[in-house]
């Protein structure tokens, strides 16, 4: 739900207020943009994913006990920077979503899946809409 303009107003005053009054307390609230650290996140990502197919390929190389061993070490390195990349990937706002830079939160312009109605709510708001549309 959109935010009135007198309650927008009210809220920049609140915001000036803060920077005014305490501004280190304002910027560590600030935050960052979304955008840029779950891309961060993702190039970290893709960079333990190659150095773990490296430390593979190092025990696959070696041979014996230690090379069976780092190549271990390396397969779950990848598996780990997998993991962290997709998580990345998925929490990444996409175009219609905004990160918002003052309060580091993300703003979908559509609604998300959370937010989304029900299966259960739609046939009773098509019931509704039924039973509105013979009653006339």
């Amino acid at each position: 739900m959109p935010l009135s303009d007198h309650e927008q107003r009210l809220l920049e005053q609140m915001e000036q207020a803060l920077y005014a009054e305490d501004p280190k307390f304002a910027s560590v609230l600030q935050g960052d943009d979304l955008r840029l650290r779950y891309r961060r996140r993702l190039v970290f990502a893709v960079i333990g994913f190659l150095a773990g197919v490296g430390l593979l390929m190092a025990g696959v190389v070696t041979g014996a006990l230690l090379g069976t061993l780092v190549g271990i070490v390396g397969f779950l390195v990848m598996l780990g920077s997998v993991l962290a990349g997709v998580s990345a990937y998925n929490r990444t706002p996409r175009g219609g979503e905004t990160a918002s830079a003052e309060t580091g939160s993300v703003t979908p312009i559509r609604p998300s899946r959370r937010q989304r109605k029900g299966l259960m709510d739609r046939v009773e708001e098509r019931w509704q809409q039924r039973r509105d549309e013979l009653g006339r």
